[in-house]
């Protein structure tokens, strides 16, 4: 209920009803107040019948009591209205309008061939009760075909900020947004024409930053093998150390081409048979004397990336528990709608607060994962490009017993 579409039928469903109900009170109002016009009209046919019909017999009214009847308060108002009646009917008669003793009501008091009468007003208390019925189905169908125009209208002029909702929603792995329609009232193009005119700046800023860190690392190669040649030279006792570091360096600038090429270069998705896959990788590193273990293995054949770049996210991942780990086993349980690869390993796992950079590039968590092991911290960031490249998920927590845990779930 708190969408701006609800908000925006409310504001229409309010204000039309408060109109509605605000006029129909005062309708009432009007209706429920004695117009002294027209109370008087029925009264003064009466009298002009009766003084009409006494004049012609007149033994009739001696007939007529002479004690008038108890009456209230005069009602000058009324009585103005009635004279002014019998006048434009040409009858002169004296006339007084008092209110009823005791009850709801006026009579008219006129003297008639010497005798007087006393003509009672007709109820006039307002509109019969048909009327309210009436009134009550009139309000209902004026508030029910509100909301219906109302709820529809906000819907048409929500509509293209809901579009842009799912564009944002439907961001890419690598940060670009979709074109989004220019469609809608003035300010929602407005907003989709921002929103394109970024997503074409945050893609050209993503491509020009990996075509600098792809030729950082390409032009790393050179100084590096110029220092490799002077290496030679060293006494021996130095050379190892030299080399050990540039070892080190060759494989960061190799692993920032990989990822640069990981982010830039896609085929289409085909089918692979993911359990035969995992299984190579594991005997291939298993050949390399690396300390994984096959678990569960269920049949699974989904539709990923080429099978080539789903290897190396795998082969990232089961090295990372190999080494960092001390060794790990790797499962694969297929449900039906979902596939889960879990590697667990046993080594000390990460602290809680760390948890969240360990996708970061370049990351290594201290004291646990020291930096005596060669890698150059960007094998989980190239496994997570690829896996979400695939449509899957890559999560990593701690495990209740110790080492760490990381969950790839792809899509069945």
């Amino acid at each position: 209920m708190r969408s701006l579409r609800f908000r925006i039928a409310a504001i229409l469903i309010g204000a039309i009803v408060v109109v509605v109900l605000v006029a129909t009170t005062a309708v009432i109002f009007a209706l429920n107040q004695p117009d002294p016009d027209r109370m008087v009209v029925p009264v003064a046919s009466q009298i002009v019948a009766i003084s009409a019909f006494f004049d012609e017999n007149l033994d009739s009214a001696s007939q007529v009591a002479t004690q008038p009847s108890e009456t209230g308060p005069l009602r000058p108002d009324l009585t103005d209205a009635l004279q002014a009646r019998l006048g434009q009917s040409g009858v002169d008669l004296p006339v007084a309008v008092h209110d009823k003793i005791e009850q709801d009501g006026q009579l008219a008091l006129v003297e008639v061939a010497g005798r007087q009468l006393a003509v009672e007003f007709p109820n006039m208390d307002g509109p019969p009760p048909e009327l309210w019925i009436a009134l009550a189905y009139w309000l209902g169908l004026i508030v029910l075909g509100v909301i219906a125009v109302s709820l529809f209208m906000a819907y048409r002029v929500t509509r293209p900020f809901a579009m842009l909702e799912n564009a944002v929603n439907s961001v890419s792995s690598d940060g670009v947004i979709p074109h989004i329609p220019e469609v809608g009232s003035g300010e929602a193009r407005q907003t989709a024409s921002a929103l394109n005119r970024l997503s074409a700046r945050l893609k050209s800023a993503v491509e020009s930053r990996m075509r600098l860190v792809a030729a950082a690392g390409h032009d790393l190669r050179t100084p590096m093998t110029r220092m490799r040649i002077r290496v030679e030279f060293l006494p021996d006792e130095d050379r190892d150390s030299w080399i050990k570091d540039i070892d080190e360096l060759e494989l960061i600038a190799d692993s920032a081409i990989r990822l640069v090429r990981e982010e830039v270069s896609w085929g289409d998705h085909s089918p692979v048979e993911l359990h035969k896959l995992l299984a190579e990788t594991v005997e291939e590193l298993q050949a390399q004397h690396y300390l994984i273990e096959l678990g569960r293995l269920d049949g699974a054949i989904i539709d990923l990336l080429p099978s080539l770049a789903m290897r190396r996210a795998l082969r990232n991942l089961l090295i990372n528990a190999a080494t960092h780990g001390k060794g790990g086993t790797v499962s694969l349980v297929a449900n039906g709608s979902s596939v889960v690869i879990e590697i667990a390993d046993k080594g000390p796992g990460i602290p809680q607060d760390l948890l969240m950079r360990v996708f970061e590039p370049f990351f290594r968590a201290e004291p646990g994962r020291v930096q005596t092991i060669p890698g150059a911290g960007l094998g989980l960031a190239i496994a997570k490009e690829i896996i979400e490249r695939s449509g899957g998920q890559l999560e990593i927590r701690n495990g209740q017993s110790g080492g760490l845990v990381q969950t790839v779930t792809l899509r069945g």
